[in-house]
């Protein structure tokens, strides 16, 4: 007997669906193009940052970096501001200015001192008050220079204030690009501070007390060292100042709570040995009494 074959059972193929190499590369592109256009977006924005805090930090170093545009202007004016009338004077005079004016200025001072006028100049002292940016390159520098004038058989002196431009180029080379003009003179200031009064929240014991001890340190700061400063200070708030003085007087202590604290404002007068006249020292302190006072602040 023959047996009947069975069927084989055809698997069924799971479908699967083909995506084309060209959708790949679009998706691809597209992953690229959104990737590169936040980074440069990222990379725009922080060169923007850099540059401007490089900017301000380069304005800033000039504006701190002023001793040679001082130096300058202090040079200039010993030769701007000397002058006898001699011809061979005036030419010298004119050949040192000349190292430092445009020749625009140049042209213009040519008659500044002639012959013919009767004072000799001699400069006692350049005062360099301020120098401001007046743009990136240029700065403006007043400054006062005192005079010595002498006129036939008479002699003066003479304080007068004035401000001239300096152009820096990016080599650190300056030129004056402002002829010196006159300024109003640097005046004293009104300005007093609030004075400091004690208060009733240090009674009388401690004042006197804090009075006693500050003498004491007083008498033995001028030639203290490190180790005998340690027992009356606390840290480095006063270093050693290995001086020829000698201890007179405090001047009105004001003593004032804080916290667990005093605060003193005083001035102490010293002897100086050397030159014999009486320096007067100003101090703002805080003590704190432990087993002993100590300055702490």
């Amino acid at each position: 007997m023959f047996k009947k074959k069975e069927k084989q059972k055809k698997e069924k193929k799971v479908r699967t669906v083909k995506v084309g190499t060209h959708r790949k590369s679009v998706i691809a592109l597209w992953v690229v193009l959104i990737a590169s256009v936040s980074f440069g977006v990222y990379k725009n924005f922080t060169a923007i940052d850099r540059h401007t805090v490089h900017e301000k930090e380069t304005i800033q170093l000039r504006l701190n970096d002023t001793n040679g545009i001082e130096n300058f202007v202090k040079n200039f004016c010993k030769s701007y501001y000397t002058w006898s009338n001699s011809k061979e004077a005036i030419e010298a005079r004119t050949q040192a200015i000349n190292g430092y004016l445009t020749k625009e200025l140049q042209d213009l001072n040519i008659d500044t001192v002639r012959t013919d006028i009767p004072t000799n100049s001699t400069v006692t002292d350049v005062i360099i008050w301020d120098v401001e940016q007046a743009e990136k390159d240029d700065f403006i520098a007043t400054y006062e220079v005192d005079q010595q004038i002498k006129e036939n058989d008479q002699t003066r002196n003479v304080s007068e204030t004035y401000t001239v431009k300096v152009h820096v180029d990016e080599n650190g080379d300056m030129v004056i690009i402002q002829n010196p003009t006159l300024a109003p003179a640097i005046q004293k200031s009104e300005y007093e501070p609030k004075k400091q009064e004690g208060d009733a929240s240090v009674d009388a014991d401690t004042t006197a007390d804090a009075t006693a001890f500050l003498e004491t340190f007083f008498k033995l700061y001028p030639t203290a060292t490190e180790t005998e400063l340690a027992y009356y200070v606390a840290g480095n708030v006063l270093e050693p100042i290995n001086g020829d003085y000698i201890y007179s007087e405090l001047v009105n202590p004001v003593f004032t709570k804080d916290g667990d604290n005093v605060k003193v404002k005083v001035a102490v007068k010293f002897i100086d040995n050397q030159t014999k006249a009486t320096q007067v020292s100003q101090y703002e302190l805080t003590l704190h009494k432990g087993s002993n006072w100590k300055i702490v602040g």
